[in-house]
């Protein structure tokens, strides 16, 4: 590749074999080789970064703002660690209304104290008109772990539970850029995930937020690391009626669609049925599901398989190329 290529930003396989080959080798420790989430240092500290170049900064649901909080403060859960402290970083193109300014940094305060996180420290930058889209975000997260995930002790008959419908966000994304011609109704999920963090005692093995690159890609990645092939049903993933007639009309796979507000975990089968009845209990866990397992007879090591609902299997692949740009 001689040139960077809009694809590298997808969250996919395209993306994940260019950080293997170009930032990698330059950068590479023993903390970084993982690529997780959130990174695992001495003291029991956990530390993640992330940038937010959604387009547009305002959709259904949220805005840029309430994007960068809850993206960092996820990254943080989903690898064991309970957020506390969050930086911010504004890159902002010259001709920024300041009331839109504003608004964002409002909803930066209240997803921040909705996700019981404080600013402690940032950065502002101003760009040429023309050279910054309005508005960059760029956040980091501190937090204390409390747990580590396991994805190499998964085992025959563990199961995979979604916590809620998928690709919401996604959808959001797309009525708002108005692209499509399509009005849609559906609202990002885009949420913190913060009430997740009890279930790292209760036996939960491993845990990803789904985001870019969809459930697909996720399970993916995990299967690459599991001793064991995972099997997805998808008369179980759980969809709204309004992303599954929006998926349908444009000819989107639901499995690669982002959400911003959910997330996958690995359960053994004996507590399966205590984490998801947990999860049922809070609003953002309703139409949590168990979706799969681990599965010991169906399948060969690194695979991830979906029983479709007709009852075929067939071989599930990480996204290869950029579904929706900017979504995040």
């Amino acid at each position: 590749m001689d040139k960077i290529s809009l694809e590298l930003g997808g969250g996919g396989k395209t993306m994940r074999d260019f950080i293997a080959r170009t930032i990698l080798p330059t950068f590479g420790n023993p903390r970084l080789a993982p690529l997780l989430d959130a990174a695992h240092l001495p003291g029991k500290i956990a530390f993640t970064t992330d940038s937010y170049v959604v387009d547009p900064v305002f959709f259904p649901g949220g805005d840029i703002g309430t994007l960068a909080v809850n993206g960092t403060v996820n990254d943080l859960v989903v690898s064991g660690a309970k957020p506390l402290f969050v930086s911010l970083a504004l890159i902002i193109e010259e001709g920024l209304e300041t009331s839109s300014l504003n608004r964002i940094l409002r909803s930066v305060r209240k997803a921040a104290d909705k996700a019981g996180v404080e600013i402690v420290t940032g950065d502002t930058k101003v760009v040429r008109r023309g050279q910054g889209d309005g508005l960059y975000i760029n956040t980091s997260g501190i937090g204390r772990v409390v747990a580590r995930p396991r994805p190499r002790a998964i085992k025959p008959g563990d199961r995979l539970i979604l916590t809620g419908t998928l690709g919401e966000h996604s959808l959001a994304i797309l009525a708002a850029r108005g692209e499509f011609g399509f009005e849609n109704p559906v609202k990002s999920d885009c949420a913190p995930l913060t009430f997740l963090l009890p279930l790292w005692n209760r036996g939960v093995r491993w845990m990803r937020d789904v985001t870019r690159g969809g459930l697909a890609t996720v399970l993916s990645e995990l299967a690459g690391e599991s001793p064991r092939p995972l099997l997805v049903e998808e008369k179980d993933i759980p969809l709204s009626a309004a992303a599954r007639a929006a998926a349908g009309l444009l000819g989107i796979d639901p499995m690669y669609m982002a959400c911003e507000g959910r997330a996958v975990m690995v359960v053994p089968e004996a507590r399966a049925a205590g984490v998801l009845a947990f999860l049922r209990k809070h609003s953002q866990g309703r139409r949590a599901a168990i979706i799969g397992r681990a599965e010991k007879t169906v399948g060969r090591p690194g695979e991830l398989l979906l029983r479709t609902e007709s009852g075929g299997l067939r071989l599930l692949e990480p996204l290869t190329s950029e579904l929706l740009p900017r979504i995040c």
